[in-house]
């Protein structure tokens, strides 16, 4: 959400995901930034390769999700939320489309105000909470899958919490895998007003399932919580 396959929930709402690309061209405002990590590489080699491999792909990752708030300004928040989840490995679908946007160089071009993201799938994705501002301006997203998030941590639920377009479209969230997610994180989606659908699977961080229920019971009461968790 060599291809990875992505399973599809109980009616229907999450496609299978089939291949995607690993090693795409990027635009010309970024073939620099590529420059610059070919420079640090080289520089890693005297490294030990503990070190190395680990300190590498932070790093690299924490560039993908670098915000570039010029871009956002440029193209608008959408595109420049797309550009920003493509790169991280994530999907994106447009309002009124089926196709699931999923190889950076194929996304659409066109009036700045014709897609915007109503639904997202982060499987296997790198986003951080680094690259959370990117959100902010997105105000048509419905769905939001985080699954094998592995930099995903609470503060970045609590940030999807805080967003107050998030807080007047979102209507599902599925959190599957996501080994830095605590209670803390999950309770803060309670901002989440209009969300009716909530699944939480194999999430070793939450220690209180009992409270986690009567937490939404009150706050959203026609809440669907389905819970999966040892």
């Amino acid at each position: 959400m060599g291809a990875r396959g992505r399973g599809r929930r109980a009616g229907g709402r999450w496609r299978r995901r089939e291949g995607r690309s690993f090693a795409p061209s990027f635009p010309l405002h970024q073939i620099m930034l590529f420059g610059k990590i070919s420079w640090r590489l080289c520089g890693l080699k005297k490294l030990p390769w503990s070190c190395d491999s680990r300190y590498f792909w932070g790093w690299l990752n924490a560039v993908f999700n670098k915000v570039d708030y010029e871009r956002i300004k440029d193209v608008g928040p959408d595109r420049a939320a797309s550009e920003w989840l493509l790169r991280c490995g994530a999907m994106v679908r447009y309002h009124g489309q089926e196709r699931w946007q999923k190889d950076y160089n194929n996304l659409p071009t066109g009036p700045l105000d014709k897609y915007k993201i109503q639904a997202i799938d982060a499987t296997d994705s790198c986003i951080m909470s680094i690259g959370f501002d990117h959100m902010e301006g997105l105000q048509h997203v419905e769905k939001i899958r985080l699954c094998k998030c592995h930099y995903i941590e609470d503060h970045c639920l609590e940030r999807l919490g805080q967003l107050e377009n998030l807080q007047k479209s979102m209507l599902e969230m599925e959190i599957i895998s996501c080994g830095n997610i605590t209670d803390k994180g999950i309770i803060a989606l309670h901002h989440l007003r209009k969300l009716k659908y909530l699944l939480l699977s194999d999430l070793p961080g939450i220690r209180d399932k009992e409270n986690l229920v009567q937490a939404f019971k009150t706050a959203l009461p026609s809440l669907e919580l389905k819970l999966d968790l040892k």
